[in-house]
């Protein structure tokens, strides 16, 4: 995108935490392991859906750049939270604690490109993925403020693991959801 002194800005580059599915879905289909492919469902329906509800909440990232992008920033982050609860619904995640554990490398391994993204892109700091860029603080409300008091890199990885807690809170959510909304679905069915 070059709407800034006509050159790319490296902050638009799709590969964000909520972009991910954008990639996710495409390979999704053609996937043969099934244990990578239900990795991959439960890590949408826990990291991704948690990226879409935040940036909601905050959503200054996307709001005010251009009308065309604050649409589409409103609609994908909606879109977001819809493919989680869809997943969920349609039993494709696993929801034991197992199943947890096996989003973390998608995490650490998305976490690493978007790190090296940062790095090797050019205007260093321009691209900011995941919002860990290590050459300002990051944008996100109170991690920035512990940037400034304790540094970007103790602030990213606070931040990151963060964003792992509360993927993990949302995954035994919906573990706990599970059992009754399952319950309810074959009494219907009765």
């Amino acid at each position: 995108m070059a709407i800034y002194q006509e050159h790319y800005n490296w902050w638009f580059f799709p590969f964000q935490l909520c972009s991910l599915p954008m990639y996710l879905c495409l390979i999704f289909p053609f996937l043969k392991n099934r244990t990578l492919k239900t990795s991959i469902a439960t890590f949408m329906q826990d990291f991704n859906l948690l990226g879409g509800i935040a940036a909601l909440a905050v959503p200054d990232g996307f709001r005010g750049i251009h009308w065309t992008l604050t649409l589409h920033g409103y609609v994908w982050h909606i879109l977001l939270i819809l493919i989680g609860i869809w997943i969920f619904l349609n039993g494709k995640s696993d929801l034991s604690r197992r199943g947890f554990l096996r989003t973390l490398p998608i995490f650490a391994v998305s976490c690493l490109i978007a790190t090296l993204i940062n790095i090797l892109a050019p205007g260093h700091g321009e691209a900011d993925m995941f919002y860990i860029s290590p050459y300002y603080p990051t944008t996100q409300i109170v991690f920035h403020d512990l940037a400034l008091k304790f540094g970007i890199e103790p602030a990213n990885l606070l931040y990151l693991l963060t964003i792992c807690i509360g993927s993990g809170v949302i995954h035994c959510l919906f573990r706990s959801l599970s059992a009754r909304f399952f319950a309810i679905l074959r009494r219907i069915n009765r």
